[in-house]
């Protein structure tokens, strides 16, 4: 008989039980999903004390200082992307599965994305409000880190397989992402000013969107190369 045709539904099967497994092993571990939280709550406290309460101020500064700020807190994450797999030995294991590498990666970084994406978007309504901002331009901020979050984890996913295993691999890990990652903080940061000044916003939008589908369909193969690799 020939090659039975590929099983759509056990890959997405396969892919939710890395997804899973990776949401556990968080879960046993709190502290690397509360850190980014606490770092992201930190900056975004201190800065107000550094300028000052100024309401003109706070407006004009918070899309800018919440989006560097939820992107260095994505950075403190994802050092940990493959580590777990590498000390345990799993990593291995990945490599040379039938599963495909590729849907790995990207249940991996879905899973990522869910522990250290979506509790910034969580807490940002509320630090939004400190930086005076109206509840429409706070839905502008929560979509646009909701799509550069998910471009983050995915460029991270990258970054973390050329870097995994290697002594100084979180610093070689913020080279790589931060100059991939600039587009994202000019396009989300602006696209929130725009809509906090009552200008069109949706251009801003629909670019994070493109960049978002961009990086879902190459990243994980840029990551599956870069993993095989990284661990010839």
């Amino acid at each position: 008989m020939s090659d039975a045709p590929v099983n759509s539904p056990a890959l997405l099967a396969a892919m939710l039980a890395t997804v899973r497994r990776d949401l556990l092993l968080a879960w046993k571990r709190p502290g690397d999903v509360l850190n980014p939280v606490f770092f992201f709550l930190m900056v975004c406290t201190l800065f107000p004390l550094a300028v000052g309460p100024s309401r003109d101020q706070l407006a004009f500064s918070g899309p800018g200082v919440l989006w560097v700020a939820a992107l260095l807190a994505t950075l403190l994450s994802l050092n940990s992307l493959f580590l777990s797999d590498l000390e345990d030995g799993s990593l291995e294991q990945l490599l040379v599965s039938s599963q495909p590498l590729p849907l790995t990666i990207l249940g991996k970084t879905l899973a990522h994305w869910l522990t250290s994406g979506v509790p910034l978007l969580a807490i940002s309504p509320v630090v939004a409000v400190a930086y005076r901002m109206p509840p429409d331009v706070i839905y502008v901020l929560i979509a646009t880190l909701g799509l550069g979050t998910i471009v983050l984890s995915l460029l991270g996913a990258i970054g973390a397989a050329l870097t995994v295993g290697l002594p100084r691999g979180p610093a070689l890990l913020s080279l790589l992402v931060l100059p991939l990652a600039m587009p994202v903080l000019i396009l989300g940061a602006n696209t929130v000013s725009l809509a906090a000044g009552n200008e069109l916003y949706t251009q801003g939008l629909w670019a994070l969107g493109a960049y978002a589908m961009v990086a879902v369909s190459l990243a994980p193969f840029a990551a599956a190369a870069a993993l095989r690799i990284t661990n010839e």
